[in-house]
């Protein structure tokens, strides 16, 4: 393995200035960091000098049931990669040196992202990394590059996480107490606390870009500047995590669950566009609303497989919860000239122009609802796919199809997608599939508040 590499930011760090910090007694601990199925990092904490000595040249193993585990780390069936047939045995976790950075928020660490590969070397084609890797690869062979910005709201509360827990997530204190959509004093009472993850997040090399309350109580949005899709899907889940881990050590939770409650949803507005290897922006033209003919097909595939792929961006059962009309999440699979009513949303102008996918929620995992987005676009070029006129009005009213209304709904049609498979391969698709049915089986047998507060006494 190379130990070249280049920092390409603040808080980015190179090999050679990882060893003098570690030599230094600056750094002590490197974590090296999957994105799971999730999109949540997994991984290990490694003494900074094993990390220099053995792990950079050679990697570091890890069970492969990080990738066959529901989401309470339990073992389950239907998973061909990994089961208790096959042995739970290792994958290798190769680190990406180009993703080495800094942790403010933990004392003498960096981090670092990891491919996963099998002992052969050859890739663990389930892994989200490694699906979004193939997608821009598949993209790279038409000459253009994904460009990518995700906007992520959450809601903050000044419960802990262990008291929010031990109080089974009822009668929580959300951070504000009316909505503070746009409102610099509302969103003041929550400052200290955005500012020190803007400011450590910028400590870890991303752009921050603003801060902005949002509707629902205690819900704030954090943004971060577009960049490669790869490298903002890294840190957005870089991100996310830590966020979490700074609201912990103030006493405080947050959580980017699409719809923690009965009032507005959080959302994960993904904006993408194109552009050539050399750096040139191909979405704008002189075509119609701006668009040149590679952008409006890029914008006409996404349309055209936004139902079968919903569940790319809608993964679990909670995701379905936001699709309410008039909520400002989207029901209807319409594009608009900068319409928050359709699930696409055109925005920007000239170089800027870009497409907004307003579908994902807080609880998406970034690396495959961008491999959706590129798959999809992708369908549009190479079918060279005309793009119907964008809606005007209310697309709530506009009695178009809809997105999934459920997860069980969302699955069938991603099981069912020729697209699907072809995009992606038989064997990520029945994994992900997998996955669904697996969250299915356990909210099915799940007994739920709302069948106890209606049928205790009543029934």
């Amino acid at each position: 393995m190379s130990e070249v590499n280049t920092p390409g930011g603040p808080g980015l760090l190179g090999v050679e200035e990882l060893r003098e910090e570690v030599a230094a007694g600056r750094i002590d601990t490197v974590l090296l960091a999957i994105a799971d199925m999730q999109g949540r990092l997994q991984g290990k904490r490694l003494s900074a000098r094993y990390f220099l000595e053995e792990v950079l040249h050679h990697g570091s193993e890890g069970c492969n049931y990080l990738l066959a585990v529901d989401v309470d780390m339990n073992t389950v069936s239907g998973y061909a990669m990994s089961s208790w047939e096959r042995g739970y045995g290792d994958f290798v976790m190769r680190p990406d040196l180009s993703t080495l950075r800094r942790v403010p928020w933990q004392e003498g660490t960096v981090m670092l992202m990891a491919d996963l590969v099998w002992e052969d070397g050859s890739d663990v084609t389930a892994s989200p990394r490694q699906i979004l890797r193939r997608q821009l690869a598949r993209l790279a062979e038409h000459g253009l590059d994904a460009y990518v910005g995700t906007e992520l709201e959450f809601v903050v509360y000044d419960d802990s996480y262990e008291d929010a827990q031990r109080r089974g997530y009822r009668d929580l204190n959300p951070a504000n107490l009316y909505n503070v959509d746009y409102s610099l004093l509302g969103t003041a009472r929550v400052e200290p606390l955005l500012r020190r993850i803007r400011r450590e997040m910028e400590g870890a090399g991303m752009y921050v870009e603003s801060a902005k309350g949002e509707c629902n109580l205690g819900q704030h949005e954090i943004a971060f500047r577009y960049d490669e899709a790869l490298r903002t899907c890294d840190n957005h889940a870089i991100y996310k995590n830590g966020a979490k881990e700074i609201a912990a050590q103030e006493g405080r939770s947050i959580t980017f669950m699409a719809k923690p409650n009965q009032r507005e949803g959080n959302s994960c507005h993904i904006h993408i566009s194109v552009r050539s290897h050399d750096g040139e922006p191909v979405m704008a033209g002189d075509g119609t609303h701006g668009l040149s003919e590679l952008g409006a097909r890029f914008i006409a595939g996404q349309l055209a497989c936004m139902r079968e792929l919903t569940l790319l961006f809608a993964p679990n059962i909670n995701s379905y919860k936001r699709y309410v009309p008039g909520s400002f999440a989207p029901t209807a699979v319409k594009w608009g000239v900068d319409n928050r009513t359709c699930a696409l949303r055109l925005v920007g102008h000239g170089p800027s122009l870009r497409v907004e996918n307003r579908v994902p929620g807080g609880d998406v995992n970034p690396y495959l609802a961008v491999s959706a987005l590129v798959a999809a676009g992708l369908h549009g070029i190479e079918n060279e796919l005309p793009l119907e006129e964008p809606f005007g009005g209310n697309a709530y009213a506009s009695g178009a199809e809809t997105v999934p209304h459920t997860l069980r709904d969302a699955l069938a049609l991603f099981e069912g997608s020729k697209l699907a498979r072809e995009a992606f391969g038989e064997d990520v698709v029945e994994h992900y599939a997998n996955c669904a049915r697996v969250e299915l089986t356990a909210f099915d047998a799940a007994v739920t508040d709302w069948e106890l507060y209606r049928g205790f006494e009543r029934m």
